[in-house]
């Protein structure tokens, strides 16, 4: 499985390890914070695979589509990442025009997290 620079869960932005250098993330928090980044991403944002992410522009965001749409999108965007095994929308709110919930993420070691978004 290829690294993932840790993030700060408040900032979204990189954090330094003890000795100063960027922080990598590790199993099994490494695959809920890349599901959480599959499901920010933007449908065509990634250049170097314009068909990963949610069809925010296309689809949802100014739209009123039903929330069955929104869970299938969240979830095929979370079974995009690697050693994902399932994945379940457990709550979706929009709030103040901010879309957030919490996603049941199994992977393939039969590890289960709850993945914020």
């Amino acid at each position: 499985m290829t690294k993932t620079l840790l993030l700060d869960q408040t900032a979204w932005d990189l954090v330094l390890d003890a000795a100063g250098n960027i922080a990598v993330a590790t199993e099994p928090y490494q695959i809920a914070q890349d599901v959480a980044s599959a499901v920010r991403t933007f449908l065509g944002e990634c250049w170097y695979d314009t068909t990963l992410g949610l069809p925010y522009w296309q689809n949802i965001l100014g739209q009123f589509p039903p929330a069955s749409f929104v869970k299938s999108e969240i979830v095929k965007a979370a079974k995009t990442v690697p050693n994902v095994a399932s994945a379940t929308v457990l709550s979706l709110a929009l709030d103040n025009r901010k879309l957030t919930g919490q996603i049941a993420v199994t992977d393939t070691d039969g590890n289960t997290q709850t993945v914020n978004f």
